[in-house]
């Protein structure tokens, strides 16, 4: 007789989920506790004025325009390149559209009698950095020049184009729809704050919900690899180079519009301040890496960081000074991570 014997079903446990340790959560969110204690620090070195509810405002119209940068230059980053004419983009582009979006009848218009819809001279304002922008990824993508060659000729085509069609004068006398860009708000909030939260939104979709962002990823992690897996790596440089001119130049058109006038000297510098936001948010110069709320808690280091320097009165000089040291900070603690 024969005897059968039945086995219990085995179960496999489930390894038990271990809660992360403080420095993992440290490491993780290192950006933002760098930020609250940025805000800490220059409370108590303005005696409170910094915390104050005005200020605190100017703060975020101030990033909005460096952030929506930062968020451009985070593209290039990711795939191991760079963009140094953002700057002069902001300018090319804030001057045209600030002549089409001049009141005709003053006395200062660069086009006497010529009456043009605001929204007009936004749609050209957009076209003309998105033009700026695609030059330099044709030149990245077909001729295979470095970004940063491309991109430091282009910062000075741009720049003597800006000074050349303004004769190296403000642009001034502009309609009050076109300020509404940088003066007006919705709800109580500025406008600045709204496009700089828009323009967020779309990069982060952008980058994490389409094939074009996993393309973007993937040529950043290796080059090689992508090209072999039939990605067209020249097609994902030229998109990325004419985001960048987009973004930098509605920046262009914030700034012009907040100010009232479409100065060719606008964004000097402010490629600076991209790159540092960008690299400080944690986007590698190696590639691969970067997140788009980083970018954001960066920007808005460097606007703290900028705003509390001038609540104490330091002076631009140095405050140049610091953004390098910062930078170089940056890329240090960068390079030992990825080690």
């Amino acid at each position: 007789m024969s005897t059968t014997t039945t086995t219990e079903p085995e179960t496999r446990s489930k390894p038990a989920s271990r809660r992360p340790t403080a420095r993992e959560i440290f490491r993780k969110y290192a950006i933002a506790f760098i930020l609250i204690g940025f805000v800490i620090l220059l409370s108590l070195l303005t005696d409170g004025n910094f915390l104050h509810f005005q200020n605190l405002k100017n703060v975020a119209v101030q990033v909005a325009p460096i952030g929506i940068l930062a968020l451009g230059m985070m593209f290039a980053i990711i795939t191991k390149g760079i963009d140094l004419s953002v700057g002069a983009t902001v300018a090319l582009a804030a001057v045209v559209a600030s002549s089409l979006a001049q009141i005709s009848s003053g006395s200062t218009a660069m086009f006497p009698g010529l009456v043009m819809p605001v929204f007009v001279a936004v749609v050209v304002g957009l076209l003309v950095g998105s033009a700026t922008g695609a030059v330099n990824g044709f030149l990245v993508a077909k001729f295979r020049i470095a970004p940063f060659i491309a991109t430091l000729g282009m910062m000075t085509a741009a720049r003597g184009i800006a000074l050349i069609y303004t004769d190296g004068r403000p642009v001034s006398g502009l309609a009050p729809g076109f300020n509404v860009l940088g003066q007006g708000s919705l709800i109580g909030v500025p406008i600045p704050i709204w496009l700089f939260g828009l323009i967020t939104v779309i990069t982060w979709v952008v980058l994490n919900r389409t094939r074009f962002g996993r393309h973007v990823y993937a040529i950043g992690g290796n080059d090689q690899a992508a090209r072999v897996s039939g990605i067209n790596i020249a097609r994902v440089q030229f998109k990325i180079y004419t985001i960048i001119g987009l973004f930098a130049g509605l920046a262009g058109m914030i700034l012009a519009a907040r100010i009232g006038s479409g100065n060719p000297q606008l964004g000097t510098s402010m490629e600076l301040d991209a790159i540092t936001a960008t690299v400080i948010g944690g986007t590698s110069f190696n590639g691969g890496v970067g997140t788009v709320w980083g970018t954001v808690v960066g920007a808005l280091i460097i606007g703290v960081i900028n705003n509390g320097l001038d609540l104490m009165n330091v002076s631009p000089f140095m405050q140049m000074v610091i953004k390098g040291a910062i930078i170089v900070i940056a890329i240090i603690l960068d390079e030992r991570k990825n080690r």
